[in-house]
């Protein structure tokens, strides 16, 4: 990766490509770890974070993904890449398949292990699945497995690549080429790498370079513990059959396991170094070798004259694809409760601020304005509200409320939780929670049938929802409107329109057409509005 491009700008017809490319990229971030996470810190030890994650596809296998495709694409004859993948590998490969050689056909292999999450994912890059039982993880070299399942295809059809990052030499290559050269001139200083291992391709390619261009460095290579699992590395007895050199690429080699994994992750990425679980497994790795180093008491000897030991461990993806897993791995000290979390299962139904009218339109959709009978002068109020034909008024409210006064017209459908002195459902979880229950068991089998039995057809009606303070009505027009039929509430409920008073100005006469019919949905008398006389 080289200095090149320090703006980081791509341009051109060939501006994926160049993004794409290492050499075209300023250096990824070498970061240091704060002391919260560096119990080693007294110690002299400094432990820096490389972020693989800052690579265009976010993730390490983009640089031997780039090199893979390279040894194994047949330019003008592949149309179809094939690799078996849990992830990071193949999306990959889907992704410099498309910028560099123009394939868009690229397929994943992998364990019907997977979780729904990570394959959702692949679905997302445009991949193509096929899943394969037995282990999540097969062997190499396993007939029956997935991996040579791939070889197979690509055997038996000239159109398809198989990179196979299991076996080609073009994987570890990647990082003796890239990943190496950066560390070290970022870090000449550096004194102990610690890498995962699963195809082995990383540290193969970290350790041979260093010990060719720094043989004095430690190269701890870490394998999941056995029995256990952490997405992507392999446990030591899975690293057997691995043909790469990767026993000469390092000096020491330690078992870590998935809770500690993704604890360390977590912690990493709280503290603003966004990584996956893989990545707090090599920091793992990295202080359980430290910690041995120093119970040995040969822990300072690895010191520079500065009398510091600098560490560098590889981030190697990011956290989003094992979200649920953090949870499933970790108990829930690490995670914050969620406050009135009742509500996860209740009121989950769209809003829309369309829905919520103003007590004036509220009256000219719903009702005609009419002069009441005696007046013969627009002057001389008040106006009756007659309902129209293809609307319905439901009111909420407890009968005895209802009985009071309500919308000429309106039907009382009294909800049990509903009542006059609950505040707003919007800051009473409880409330919501059980108005919203009650609501959804009273409407669903009567938006089934299309009618309030021996009240009305819902559907055939556009309906007004009237609460007290028009925030139980709000919620009820969403489940309505989630069940297709056509609803709205009245901002504020009954509380609203008791304190409502119409905006009569000037005289009639002077009113043009459009004030008039404004006027008239405006001037309606709130005695007249709410007279159960009328009701009745």
């Amino acid at each position: 990766m080289g200095d090149s491009n320090p703006l980081n700008i791509y341009t051109g017809e060939d501006s994926l490509k160049k993004y794409y490319d290492p050499d075209q990229q300023p250096p990824l971030p070498l970061v240091e770890i704060p002391a919260s996470l560096n119990p080693y810190r007294k110690d002299g030890v400094r432990i820096y974070a490389k972020m693989m994650t800052m690579l265009p596809a976010n993730n390490v296998k983009a640089l031997p993904a780039r090199g893979l495709l390279e040894k194994t694409v047949d330019p003008g004859r592949t149309k179809t890449i094939i690799e078996y993948s849990s992830g990071s590998t193949v999306i990959s490969m889907s992704l410099l398949g498309r910028v560099y050689h123009g394939i868009d056909d690229t397929r994943a292999y992998l364990s019907n292990k997977t979780s729904d999450t990570k394959l959702k994912l692949m679905q997302f890059f445009g991949l193509n699945i096929k899943l394969h039982g037995g282990p999540s993880q097969p062997e190499p070299l396993d007939e029956r497995g997935g991996i040579q399942a791939a070889r197979r295809k690509a055997q038996t059809d000239e159109t398809v690549a198989n990179p196979n990052q299991y076996e080609n030499d073009a994987n570890w290559q990647a990082h003796y080429r890239w990943t190496g050269p950066q560390i070290l001139k970022q870090l000449p200083h550096i004194n102990i790498l610690c890498a995962g291992m699963g195809t082995s391709g990383t540290m193969t390619g970290l350790g041979t370079y260093f010990n060719d261009a720094k043989p004095s460095v430690l190269k701890v290579g870490v394998c999941t513990a056995a029995g256990d699992r952490v997405p992507g590395p392999r446990s030591l007895a899975l690293m057997s059959p691995v043909e790469f050199p990767w026993r000469k690429a390092i000096d020491a080699l330690e078992e870590v396991g998935s809770v500690d994994s993704y604890a360390l992750s977590l912690a990493l990425t709280r503290q603003g170094l966004i990584c996956g679980p893989s990545s707090g497994f090599n920091l793992k790795g990295l202080y359980q070798f430290l910690e041995k180093r120093k119970q040995e008491g040969t822990l300072k000897d690895l010191a520079n004259e500065d009398g510091e030991i600098h560490c560098v461990f590889l981030c190697c993806d990011l956290p989003y694809q094992y979200v649920g897993e953090y949870f499933e791995k970790l108990d829930s000290s690490h995670f914050h409760p969620i406050v009135d979390a009742r509500l996860g299962a209740v009121d989950k139904y769209r809003y829309d601020e369309a829905w919520e009218l103003t007590i004036e339109d509220a009256l000219n959709r719903f009702f005609d304005v009419r002069m009441t009978v005696g007046h013969a002068a627009a002057e001389d109020l008040p106006w009756n509200l007659e309902p129209r034909a293809t609307t319905a008024v439901l009111d909420m409210r407890r009968p005895q409320d209802y009985h009071k006064w309500h919308l000429p017209g309106a039907v009382n459908v009294p909800m049990r939780s509903v009542k006059a002195e609950t505040p707003s459902v919007f800051f009473d979880s409880a409330a919501l929670e059980e108005q919203w229950l009650e609501m959804e068991a009273f409407f669903t089998p009567q938006c089934q049938a299309c009618t309030i039995p021996g009240v009305l057809r819902l559907q055939d009606r556009q309906i007004l929802l009237v609460c007290y303070n028009g925030d139980t009505a709000r919620v009820a027009t969403s489940i309505l409107r989630a069940k297709g039929i056509q609803a709205d509430s009245v901002a504020g409920g009954a509380g609203a329109m008791l304190n409502w008073r119409p905006k009569a100005e000037g005289k009639w006469e002077s009113c043009s057409s459009s004030e008039k019919d404004k006027t008239k949905a405006n001037i309606v008398e709130t005695v007249t509005m709410i007279s159960s006389d009328d009701a009745a």
